[in-house]
């Protein structure tokens, strides 16, 4: 009975937006807190499209849309906002949800992705725009900016004329959901995608003051992400539908010319995923890893994975197994304390769970970490 009112209680606590905490386990294994569902805010249909981030000063910026009257894509909804939780501790405790984007009924705001800059300790938030009521299926590409780890948002501003050539108005074109990078040179790096003529990065130079495009189309490639390789390689890891399989496209001219090849060891059922790097220095040298989680499934979005690469995404690991069932869209951090952080959508969207567990989990005992660098 004391155990069945301990659990009301939380459901109620959690349901009226108070901060919700998770249990700590002792070694390394993944606790799941979730941060999203449908069942926490009437009138609001689900929550979709994961983002995350650690900021500058640590904290943890989960962002997701919130989809009020049904769960469609921006298209087939007239009210999606961006909203995001916050935590200070490493993903233990998380704020109450706060609004960074909500547009009056009939324009929506969809996919939100996020660069922190280190240089300069701002955080952008990107997301894509539609006015169901006077432009529908014209998208416009925004992005936000926070200067206080998250706290507070810029206003929405429109570079959709710098990063998408005019002639392609009316085509299906949206920024990539999940996360951009920061080059070692500084440079902000983004994927975004128009299904007509391909994939394309675009980036800035200024910390965020102006945007510009890569004009190279890459293909095939849907939602993609881009990383720095440790030679300044730029290597974009590649959804592709109904190939059952990721492809991996490099680059060494910072991307005026790719080169493309399956990579048929990352079984994908056609679905956004992550990947990130995890770089700690020991002994005066870096050891480099790279993360990557998906829906490891060649049909069907389940089997929520994470794998490691120490070759700079030439061969992988079999992976961890987050969650066997229903799994789609991930995203990644790491956190100040060094832990991996997931953020993903589970069970049909009807959960989107923040997920931490250690390196040393990951791997079984065969690494670990000193102090992480993000």
């Amino acid at each position: 009975m004391n155990k069945l009112l301990t659990l009301l209680i939380a459901v109620f606590l959690f349901n009226c937006g108070v901060k919700t905490q998770t249990k700590s386990t002792t070694d390394g294994a993944p606790v799941f807190q979730d941060l999203f569902n449908t069942s926490m805010t009437e009138g609001v249909q689900c929550y979709r499209i994961p983002a995350i981030v650690t900021a500058p000063n640590g904290d943890v910026i989960a962002a997701i849309d919130e989809r009020v009257p049904n769960c469609g894509d921006l298209k087939y909804s007239y009210d999606i906002n961006i909203i995001v939780r916050r935590s200070s501790d490493n993903g233990k405790t998380w704020s109450n949800i706060e609004t960074v984007v909500n547009f009056p009924y009939g324009q929506s705001a969809s996919d939100p992705s996020m660069i922190v800059d280190e240089v300069t300790k701002e955080i952008f938030l990107f997301y894509n725009f539609m006015n169901l009521e006077t432009e529908k299926d014209i998208y416009y590409l925004h992005v936000v900016k926070s200067v206080d780890n998250g706290k507070t948002w810029s206003q929405p501003e429109d570079i959709t004329p710098y990063i998408a050539k005019p002639e392609w108005k009316n085509d299906f074109k949206f920024i990539t959901s999940g996360r951009g990078i920061q080059t070692r040179s500084g440079k902000l790096l983004h994927t975004m995608v128009n299904l007509n003529s391909g994939l394309h990065l675009f980036g800035s130079d200024d910390h965020g003051k102006t945007w510009y495009f890569i004009d190279t189309p890459i293909q095939p490639a849907d939602e993609s992400k881009v990383i720095e390789l440790t030679d300044g390689t730029l290597m974009i890891n590649a959804r592709v539908n109904r190939a059952g399989m990721r492809y991996v496209h490099r680059s060494t001219d910072e991307g005026k010319t790719w080169t493309t090849t399956p990579a048929p060891e990352l079984i994908d059922p056609g679905c956004n995923a992550s990947i990130i790097r995890y770089t700690d220095t020991k002994d005066g040298y870096d050891k480099n890893r790279l993360l990557f989680s998906n829906a490891k499934s060649e049909k069907g979005r389940v089997n929520m994975t994470v794998r490691i690469s120490y070759d700079e995404g030439v061969t992988w690991s079999e992976g961890k197994t987050i969650y066997e069932g229903s799994s789609a869209y991930s995203d990644m951090t790491i956190l100040d304390n060094g832990d991996i952080g997931l953020f993903f959508e589970q069970d049909e969207h009807t959960k989107n769970p923040f997920v931490y567990f250690s390196l040393d989990w990951l791997t079984d005992g065969k690494d670990v970490y000193k102090k992480a660098r993000k």
